[in-house]
C-alpha cells in the first residue's frame, strides 16, 4: 500500500515529456524480463529524444538512458 495510510502514491511524477526537467520525479518502464513492472526514477539529463535517469536509493551510482516520452523506456541492457 502506498503513502501514509490514506492509499496515496507517496510520489509526485511529471508525465508530460514536453516539460521535463533535471530533477523531475518520472516513472519509467524496462523491456525484456523487467516488462510490465514500474520502477522510479529521477530525471539527471534531458535531451531532445532521450533522457538520463538515477534509479535513485536502490543504486545510487547507475545512470540509465532511456525514451523521452510520458513513461520513458529503458532497455533492458542498460541494468
Amino acid at each position: 500500500m502506498f503513502g501514509m495510510g490514506d492509499g496515496s502514491c507517496p510520489f509526485e511524477f511529471n508525465f508530460d515529456p514536453a516539460t521535463f526537467k533535471v530533477g523531475d520525479v518520472v516513472s519509467y518502464r524496462v523491456t525484456g524480463s523487467l516488462e510490465g513492472m514500474p520502477f522510479v526514477g529521477t530525471l539527471l539529463e534531458v535531451h531532445a529524444d532521450h533522457v538520463i535517469i538515477s534509479p535513485g536509493e536502490s543504486d545510487p551510482l547507475a545512470r540509465y538512458r532511456a525514451t523521452r516520452e510520458d513513461r520513458p523506456l529503458v532497455n533492458e541492457s542498460e541494468i
